[in-house]
């Protein structure tokens, strides 16, 4: 698998799909569900709620409606709002997210940093734990995953877990 890392929006990255990390409730709460849900429009938060609850290292796949994408993959990183996003919450959803890549096919997929700042874990834990897991992979898909994130830190820790192995 190639992993690619961009300083860039998620929500113009044009690929088969994105992870959207949200909540298991099925609301997409998050600071990056938030936006997402501010261009896909309420059908995709009524259709993620209609299966809730997500388990924290699931993934619901859904269509993208108007971003540049065909599918969006929720990952559930807490149970309920307010929670903390540890560091095996961020692993699950990752892993999850590969698992719905693969039962989808999709080839490209976009992972933002997430979990980091407002959530408390910090940069180097959040890229080093996303990594882990995208290298670890074995799965027949995606083929590629860009890494993304407009934080320079953020990005800079995604490039030095890259450079470290």
């Amino acid at each position: 698998m190639q992993v690619e890392v961009r300083k860039a929006d998620l929500l113009s990255f044009e690929g088969d799909a994105i992870m959207v990390p949200t909540l298991s409730t099925g609301v997409l709460g998050t600071p990056i569900a938030s936006r997402v849900l501010s261009k896909v429009g309420e059908e995709v938060q009524h259709e993620v709620m209609s299966h809730a609850p997500i388990a924290v290292g699931a993934c619901l796949v859904t269509e993208a409606a108007s971003l540049p994408i065909g599918d969006l993959l929720h990952a559930p990183v807490i149970e309920e709002p307010g929670m903390r996003v540890g560091i095996e919450s961020i692993r699950r959803a990752v892993r999850a997210s590969l698992l719905g890549a693969t039962r989808y096919e999709l080839d490209t997929v976009g992972v933002p940093g997430f979990g980091y700042d407002e959530a408390g874990v910090s940069h180097e834990e959040t890229a080093r734990a996303i990594i882990d897991e995208i290298t670890g992979y074995k799965g027949s898909h995606p083929t590629t995953v860009v890494l993304l994130d407009q934080d320079s830190a953020m990005i800079e820790a995604f490039e030095a877990q890259l450079l470290s192995r």
